[in-house]
């Protein structure tokens, strides 16, 4: 059996996914990026690797994608993250009835992409990286209200008042925002579902821009916080297409995309 890989080397966690040469996932791993990312990354393909109890050398490619793509050099091509994130969730989406748009927030950024019937990408569009809209917006939040991230989904649904306007459009103020919002004896919870509709009206109006197919798939580590899942769902009107590990889809398109390459540079055809 020949395996094939994908790295996603992020700016916040680093995903790797395995597949087999059927494209059939056999594991994935993610793990915080760091400050060191090739020693990271290579210690988390190193980690997936012993999980599956398979060698180096049973990797017959390998594609790195992410934010620090061009750091991971052992990798036998790079590819962008937006072409990545598009194969990913076309393959992953096909179990779920398929899925035309994507909504991936990323820790730094956020994407919304449209692809056509084949998984190629039609049109994106991606936030100004300061903007109160990603993945480091929900880490700054839960330490400014000293809660743990995994705690915010479950807040959302404890506020017993309407969310409150988080007005800020830049991460650094709308912390200010929100520690003022705290010292003005605001509840937590209510601020919490605040912070949520305020990436969702944002995030909305992102994949407004490339347009909206009636199936919208949701990936990135955000798509775990259910909290957040809801508010996106609410300024959706439609139910989100949520794949088992959000995290690793773009890693599992990279994968993919290594299988499919390197059966066309050996012009065969899997067994």
């Amino acid at each position: 059996m020949k395996y094939f890989a994908g790295i996603d080397v992020g700016s916040t966690a680093i995903k790797v996914a395995v597949v087999n040469e059927d494209g059939q996932i056999s594991g994935v791993h993610v793990t915080p990026s760091g400050s060191l990312f090739h020693k990271n990354s290579t210690d988390a393909l190193h980690a997936l690797l012993n999980k599956l109890s398979l060698q180096r050398d049973d990797i017959h490619y390998l594609i790195a994608t992410g934010y620090g793509r061009k750091l991971f050099k052992e990798a036998d091509d790079s590819i962008s993250e937006i072409t990545a994130n598009a194969i990913g969730a076309f393959e992953t989406g096909k179990a779920l009835g398929g899925v035309r748009t994507i909504i991936n927030i990323g820790g730094q950024d956020s994407k919304a992409i449209q692809i056509d019937s084949n998984g190629h990408v039609v049109n994106f569009a991606m936030n100004d990286k300061c903007a109160a809209g990603t993945g480091r917006f929900l880490d700054v939040a839960a330490r400014n209200l000293e809660l743990d991230l995994e705690a915010l989904g479950d807040m959302h649904f404890q506020a017993d008042v309407a969310p409150l306007t988080i007005n800020s459009t830049c991460t650094v103020f709308a912390e200010s925002e929100i520690i003022g919002l705290l010292a003005k004896g605001h509840g937590k919870a209510e601020i919490i579902a605040g912070i949520h509709y305020s990436i969702a009206s944002r995030t909305v109006r992102l994949a407004k821009r490339v347009g909206i197919e009636d199936r919208v798939y949701f990936d990135g580590g955000p798509a775990l916080n259910k909290g957040l899942v809801a508010a996106l769902q609410d300024e959706l009107g439609r139910e989100l297409v949520i794949p088992e590990h959000p995290q690793t889809t773009t890693a599992f398109g990279a994968a993919i995309l290594a299988r499919n390459e390197f059966f066309a540079e050996q012009s065969l055809e899997p067994a």
